[in-house]
């Protein structure tokens, strides 16, 4: 549509992650199979826990929202993804792109929310263990969910809203294979200032902070654990936010390593590796690691699968 001598972008091409058609089958294959490793594995996290009455306490149900956000978060990428791949449509409408863009924004802000509650939960259990029920009860962990969901959701509608008054008239190539706010803001022919403020202030709460308040509550952990003089005691300690610990260390791993990069030159195939550690594989490890290493999530996915047989 023209406005002046300016033409409306009306649709982005996404760019892959290679330009030889030898390798697009291997890589279908390699994100299909993580796609399809997140889904099943997270689902049924989801459906273990929720029954299990055993399991029906504040980490697990933490654990529950976290398989529901890794859901969310995969299948806001990866689909299109597998469709530029194997069907080598590599274009997403203006609209897709935003819609890509709210989901994905959601569901990062909202992860790294829940994984900070996560932590807390993990300190209080270890740090304060007689008062544990009475802290950790469930308003509390009601109320905690709701903030997590209802902060990121604020903050998603605010940066989506932002790009939304954007005009994108001239280049609509994205440096990247989904839509994010650092891909799309060099492409819009709009004063960008604001967006930019606003991108690092949700990076400062939401990455910065959240990650400094996980540190802060392991920290104590730690300091609490070498204080059990039996071993078998630190062993029982630190089994139950283990877990939780390799999940926020492949979590926060992946965004440091696509976000501390300046996004020109090499550094955006960087992003790309960066990108799909956090939206493929840490949605599809992530029921692995809490499977593994924890006998409870073990026998109700057990018995599950037991009686779908």
């Amino acid at each position: 549509m023209a406005a002046g001598n300016r033409t409306t972008v009306v649709e982005f091409i996404l760019q892959g992650f290679s330009e030889d058609p030898q390798l697009w089958g291997l890589l279908s294959a390699l994100f299909l199979l993580l796609y399809l490793m997140a889904l099943v594995g997270n689902g049924l996290i989801i459906t273990a826990i929720s029954l299990s009455p055993g399991l029906h306490t504040p980490m697990y149900f933490f654990l529950t929202n976290l398989a529901f956000l890794d859901i969310v978060c995969t299948s806001t990428i990866l689909p299109k993804l597998l469709e530029v791949l194997m069907v080598g449509v590599d274009t997403i409408s203006y609209r897709g792109c935003l819609a890509q863009l709210f989901f994905l924004t959601w569901s990062l802000g909202a992860e790294m929310l829940l994984l900070t509650a996560m932590a807390i939960d993990r300190y209080v259990a270890i740090c304060r263990p007689l008062h544990y029920s009475a802290i950790m009860n469930w308003s509390l962990c009601t109320l905690l969910a709701i903030a997590v969901w209802t902060i990121s959701a604020s903050n998603t509608s605010i940066n989506t809203g932002l790009m939304l008054r954007l005009n994108f008239c001239g280049p609509n190539q994205i440096g990247n294979f989904l839509c994010e706010i650092p891909s799309l803001l060099p492409l819009s022919c709009s004063p960008t200032a604001l967006n930019s403020v606003m991108m690092v202030i949700a990076d400062i709460y939401f990455g910065v902070l959240n990650f400094l308040l996980t540190l802060t509550s392991y920290g104590c952990i730690v300091a609490s654990v070498l204080r059990i003089r039996s071993a078998a005691g630190k062993r029982r300690a630190f089994s139950t936010c283990s877990s939780h610990l390799l999940v926020v260390i492949l979590y926060y791993s992946s965004i440091i390593y696509t976000y501390i990069f300046p996004g020109s030159g090499t550094s955006m195939e960087k992003s790309k590796v960066g990108a799909v550690l956090y939206t493929a594989v840490s949605p599809a490890l992530n029921p692995l690691i809490y499977t593994l290493r924890n006998k409870d999530v073990k026998a109700a996915l057990w018995k599950v699968t037991a009686c779908s047989r």
